[in-house]
């Protein structure tokens, strides 16, 4: 492949930059290449402040980026986005056409998940960090392996590692929002429930113990399950528990001796990790000593912090609409060390991980504008 792509202009149009950086392949777990070449652009930058300005520095943690400027502006803004994808599926690399509406369009592997998102953060900071015009010093994060299981997440381990660089006041995440802010987001837990019973033929159900009829009443009270909503910052967080997953059987004339569902709760940012479980061992009540829960997924939810200046501020200069984020992002990781965090990126998401993955290259265009008037725009509290 042509390395010269691996030369990146963080300058350079957001549109253009978002096709560089799609074309410099990512898969989750081999970002080393788009991390030397995110790596170099950054420092040259940090080599391109004008004398007599603070420096802005740059550190490589592994596979994992991050730039600072140091100008001791009233507010700092962390600016964070994931540098993998998914495996790519014959869509690098990127080209340039027109959409089912006409509209001028990128497509590629990361167009939405997240690539435009961190062009619009990498021009941004590479545009401001010499700048007079910068009102909030910057912390640019780009990480690794987000899109695989959490104990492999870059900003995870940076979070654990080196917490002092998620300092901050107010933390914009890439993920594609529609270029809308979707603010905090839900947790989520996922739980399997497992049921033993004897294994008998169908025919002599007298001699077995029906696992799969175990499973009845906590299937039943989950499928009766009410969800409720939250108010939060103005935002309402829809909750949600469903079945997701459920198996049982080995023949079709069997008394089946195992029976299990995956059961997966969403819940508002109001609770804490420990509340939602709560509730939801609540709801299922099991007592039977045959049927068993295993805790396989626990992540947190993330408060939408829009009460604070530096995330009210966002809301303002991106429009004024705020909306809730159902899903589960990274933002919970900066909501647990204290700060507002916030999804704020271009795209549908209803394209992520698509084949024919793609975005309006205005949906670029208009999140850089936007993110730029917000970062030179003086804090009112300042």
């Amino acid at each position: 492949m042509d390395t010269a792509r691996d030369v990146l202009d963080l300058r350079a149009d957001p549109v253009e930059l978002t096709a560089a950086l799609i074309d410099i392949p990512s898969v989750s777990r081999d970002e080393a290449r788009i991390a030397d070449a995110v790596e170099a652009a950054l420092r040259d930058v940090a080599r391109s402040i004008p004398e007599g300005m603070p420096e802005v520095t740059v550190e490589r943690i592994g596979d994992n980026i991050v730039a600072r400027t140091h100008r001791g502006l009233p507010q700092r803004v962390i600016l964070a986005g994931h540098l993998d994808t998914v495996p790519i599926a014959d869509n690098v690399p990127s080209t340039r056409g027109v959409d089912a509406e006409g509209r001028d369009t990128l497509f590629g592997c990361g167009a939405v998940d997240m690539k435009s998102g961190d062009a619009c953060y990498l021009h941004a900071f590479a545009t401001l960090a010499g700048s007079g015009d910068l009102q909030r010093d910057l912390t640019l994060i780009m990480y690794a392996c987000e899109e695989i299981a959490g104990e492999f997440n870059g900003l995870g381990h940076l979070s654990e590692s080196h917490p002092e660089l998620l300092e901050g006041d107010v933390a914009l995440l890439g993920e594609p929002s529609g270029n809308v802010i979707e603010a905090g987001c839900q947790g989520t837990i996922r739980v399997k429930i497992t049921a033993r019973g004897t294994r008998a033929h169908s025919a002599r159900a007298w001699l077995g113990d029906n696992a799969a009829h175990r499973l009845v009443g906590v299937l039943s009270r989950v499928a009766a399950y009410s969800a409720g909503t939250a108010e939060i910052d103005g935002l309402t967080y829809r909750e949600g528990m469903q079945v997701v997953h459920i198996h049982s059987g080995v023949a079709t004339n069997t008394v089946p001796d195992e029976a299990w569902a995956y059961v997966n709760y969403r819940f508002a940012p109001d609770r804490s990790a420990d509340e939602a479980m709560a509730h939801l061992m609540d709801v299922l009540a099991i007592d039977d000593p045959l049927v068993e829960v295993d805790v396989e997924d626990v992540s947190p939810a993330a408060l939408p912090g829009l009460d604070r200046p530096a995330a009210a501020e966002l809301v303002d200069v991106a429009g004024g609409v705020a909306k809730p984020k159902y899903g589960w992002t990274d933002v919970s990781r900066f909501a647990g060390l204290g700060l507002p965090a916030v999804n704020f990126g271009p795209g549908d998401p209803a394209y992520c991980h698509k084949r024919d993955e793609q975005i309006p290259v205005d949906m670029i265009t208009a999140l850089s504008d936007d993110l730029l008037r917000y970062l030179t725009t003086a804090p009112a509290s300042s």
